[in-house]
């Protein structure tokens, strides 16, 4: 498969927030570097803009289904941040902070696949 010629992408397609971060200024920062914001709206801006009326312009838009994915790579951070060398970057060079990392998802991701396990007896000890 060709490669584009230049530099690499960088800029991404979707930004997913917070209610936190649904400013104006955001909204238009990213609107101008034509990045789809999936920000939920917080209620106080949702009554200023009814409250306007038809001067208040549309609600922004918000896809329900593209932010639940968001839960998901939170609570993998979560998980991540309990192993504090990964939290707190004690690690001096990137390859040992990503090998680190690497074992955590793995040991994190086998003990997912144990508790999910069908039919496990637990043995009495």
């Amino acid at each position: 498969m060709p490669r584009p010629v230049g530099r690499p992408r960088t800029t991404p397609d979707t930004v997913l927030a917070d209610k936190a971060y649904s400013s104006r200024a955001i909204r238009s920062y990213l609107r101008r570097r034509r990045i789809r914001a999936m920000i939920p709206q917080p209620a106080d801006q949702a009554a200023n803009r009814k409250r306007l009326g038809s001067r208040g312009g549309r609600p922004p838009g918000f896809d329900r289904d593209a932010y639940k994915h968001r839960n998901t790579v939170e609570r993998c951070i979560n998980k991540l941040k309990q192993w504090r060398g990964l939290a707190t970057r004690y690690d001096k060079t990137a390859t040992t902070y990503l090998a680190g990392l690497h074992i955590a998802a793995i040991l994190i991701r086998s003990a997912l696949i144990r508790r999910k396990r069908p039919g496990r007896v637990s043995r009495p000890g």
